[in-house]
């Protein structure tokens, strides 16, 4: 069982900057990278390339605007129940509770929102910590949660294989998710734009034509660079940090995701900036099996219970300042 401490520093030195001519050596709890490959001239796409990087030239498909969610509903949530029965035969929560632990799938690559303390190996981050707050309201210690690391194209298959309890993993809730898995309510409100170094010359999406644009594949991010540029070329990795690290190579120009996720990498490289308008809303929602309709109640109560005892500001205020000023957390939405 992973326990989770919370050391003041919060960036992993494995993702700054890069030396094209060496590769750096990491302090303790990161994995050192692959040594760089001086940049070469001729066509990009004959240069080697780190492990898992894909290139996707411009195809001339612009993929359909996909439907809002609170068009189909998505957004709205199982109302909470007042007193959830720990130990009714069958559910979810009764299993958990006797198993003593929740298990959650997450990842270690997303700064400010969960990634690995440098110094104690510790996963860390906003959601993190909002994943231990469902462990403090159901156990009464938020330190009994089993996190298991997931890639952005295992999560739904691990929620419908029951093979982890929850995914709280920077989800963004879109209509076609909501088909295969069950969301909370949001509990994050966060907006696609463009990360780019600082003289790029790159403002917006507009620039992006004949360019190559870092993304994750698996993610709602892809297409929308896709529509918003079909001239883009597509660079696709397996995490976001492998992003940054082709920002560092001059592997690509720009990436493209929340600005959530975006911002963890900018903290990381001060020669990066996030530039342009939003390009996409992303709703963030915890991931549940769509069966286990109690453990979805269970989870909306503690993010009620976050909203209103000043816990959802605590950790926006400990994680996520650099995204500037916020009111609040979102408004629940139900659908009962």
């Amino acid at each position: 069982m992973t326990r989770v401490r919370r050391p003041r520093r919060r960036t992993c030195p494995r993702a700054l900057l890069l030396s094209a001519a060496v590769a750096t050596v990491l302090a303790a709890g990161c994995a050192a990278p692959q040594p760089l490959t001086p940049i070469a001239s001729g066509d990009y796409s004959d240069q080697p390339l780190t492990n898992g990087l894909q290139i996707h030239p411009p195809t001339g498909d612009v993929p359909a605007e996909p439907p809002e969610p609170d068009s189909c509903g998505a957004l709205a949530s199982l109302r909470p129940v007042t007193a959830p029965d720990l130990r009714a035969p069958g559910s979810a929560l009764a299993e958990i509770t006797a198993r003593g632990r929740l298990v959650v799938g997450i990842d270690q690559n997303t700064n400010l929102f969960s990634f690995r303390d440098p110094t104690t190996g510790m996963l860390m981050g906003f959601d993190v910590d909002v994943a231990s707050e469902m462990a403090r309201d159901l156990f009464g210690d938020p330190s009994r949660v089993e996190f298991r690391l997931l890639t952005s194209g295992d999560r739904f298959d691990a929620l419908e294989k029951k093979a982890v309890d929850l995914v709280v993993k920077s989800t963004t809730i879109t209509c076609e998710r909501s088909e295969r898995v069950a969301f909370s309510t949001v509990y994050f409100q966060a907006y696609q734009r463009l990360l780019v170094p600082k003289v790029s010359g790159i403002s917006g999406p507009e620039d992006l034509a004949g360019k190559r644009v870092c993304t994750v594949a698996d993610t709602t991010s892809l297409d929308t660079v896709r529509r918003v540029q079909p001239a883009a070329t597509i660079v696709t990795v397996p995490d976001w940090d492998d992003c940054l690290v082709a920002l560092q190579q001059r592997r690509a120009d720009a990436a493209s995701t929340d600005d959530s996720i975006l911002a963890g990498l900018a903290e990381q490289d001060p020669n990066l900036e996030i530039v342009g308008p939003p390009l996409q809303s992303e709703p963030y929602g915890i991931g549940v099996n769509k069966g286990n309709e109690d453990l979805v109640r269970f989870v909306n109560g503690t993010l009620d219970r976050m909203r209103a005892d000043g816990t959802w500001m605590r950790l926006y205020d400990s994680w996520l300042t650099v995204l500037g000023p916020v009111t609040g957390p979102p408004t629940a939405t139900y659908r009962d």
